[in-house]
């Protein structure tokens, strides 16, 4: 296999869609478990997550982009739900860092912390202290609040919901619990492909009002 500069993983969810549609003329991979349509510019690499890792640690990416993310209920269990974003992107993780790459970028939630009594959370918390724990030269932890946007699939009751009522929620979120307000998955998608070109070091946290910025 060859070398690519930029690997994405979570392509078929809100922010990782729209990342692969804003890529432009950037040098990206896409590795998914299925194929997506109307993306002739990006490369796209089909396999089951069993073998992301073996795949990952043979494109050796300079970059590489995890927005893996589910919920409970979509995936069934607590268990399920850990397999995906936690599992997934610290595995996914790993084979990159062994394999050389300097550079990742993770969509992760307000409010996470490995100290969190809410599993949800909590297990967001636990996934940002591992990728720190990898020693990548520069990680970029992406926070945003409740992501807007159309999803494809069945649609989430309680996301459709919150969305509605998201106007009035963020007018009332004012000063500290501005990062709380909700935030389009374009958005976050602008802020991940700008990332994907800084070169300074260290790890930086990035919430709404700097993801916006960034955009």
């Amino acid at each position: 296999m060859t070398s690519s500069d930029i690997l994405l993983i979570g392509a078929t969810g809100l922010v990782g869609s729209a990342v692969a549609a804003q890529a432009g003329a950037l040098p990206l991979t896409i590795l998914a478990r299925r194929a997506l349509e109307g993306l002739p510019h990006c490369e796209q690499i089909v396999a089951p997550s069993e073998e992301w890792s073996a795949i990952i640690a043979g494109r050796r990416p300079a970059v590489l982009i995890s927005c893996l993310g589910t919920t409970i209920r979509q995936a069934g269990s607590q268990a399920a739900f850990r397999a995906v974003d936690q599992d997934l992107v610290l595995a996914s993780a790993r084979a990159a860092r062994a394999a050389g790459t300097a550079h990742m970028i993770a969509v992760s939630s307000v409010g996470a912390s490995a100290r969190s009594a809410n599993f949800y959370l909590r297990t967001k918390g636990e996934v940002e202290e591992g990728l720190r724990a990898l020693g990548f030269e520069r990680l970029d932890l992406l926070r945003p609040g409740l992501l807007t946007g159309a999803r494809q699939g069945s649609p989430r009751l309680g996301e459709g919901l919150a969305m509605l009522a998201a106007p009035l929620t963020d007018a009332l979120l004012h000063g500290s619990l501005r990062r709380y307000r909700s935030i389009p998955a374009a958005a976050v998608a602008r802020a991940i492909v700008a990332l994907a070109g800084r070169g300074e070091t260290g790890v930086h946290i990035h919430e709404n009002d700097a993801i916006r910025a960034l955009g």
